[in-house]
């Protein structure tokens, strides 16, 4: 995210903090029960979603800057070992993102910083394939 450095603010604090961080994980799921081309990544989850978005809330507030709220709480995030059970390939990466960047958009997130947090969110979202297709 060094593209948006130019500040001395965190994305965490650019997004608004927890309730920023907040409203972009509660859009994203929201988006993943909408739309249909995310219900492919939408079955990876359990029918009730709360669960998973508290885990990706309290782990995007450290990843972005704000408290490490996920490592407080479950320890370290073990993201590709936690993911493994998933079949992950580029389309479920590709789908992830074109949801977060909808939910960033929908979000009222701000270039550059939406540009910033995709490109930090496809190197994460990459290492977390575990197949090629």
């Amino acid at each position: 995210m060094n593209d948006i450095q130019q500040t001395n603010e965190t994305p965490y604090q650019m997004l608004g903090g927890a309730a920023g961080v907040r409203r972009l994980v509660d859009r994203f799921y929201a988006l993943m029960d909408e739309v249909p081309e995310y219900h492919g990544i939408r079955k990876l989850h359990p029918a009730d979603l709360s669960v998973s978005a508290e885990k990706l809330y309290l782990f995007l507030s450290g990843w972005l800057g704000g408290p490490p709220l996920y490592v407080e709480k479950h320890g370290h995030p073990m993201l590709r070992a936690r993911h493994l059970p998933f079949s992950i390939g580029i389309a479920e990466r590709d789908a992830w993102l074109a949801c977060m960047l909808q939910a960033m958009e929908d979000s009222g997130v701000a270039e550059p910083l939406r540009t910033a947090l995709l490109k930090a969110f496809f190197g994460t979202a990459d290492w977390m394939r575990n197949r090629d297709g």
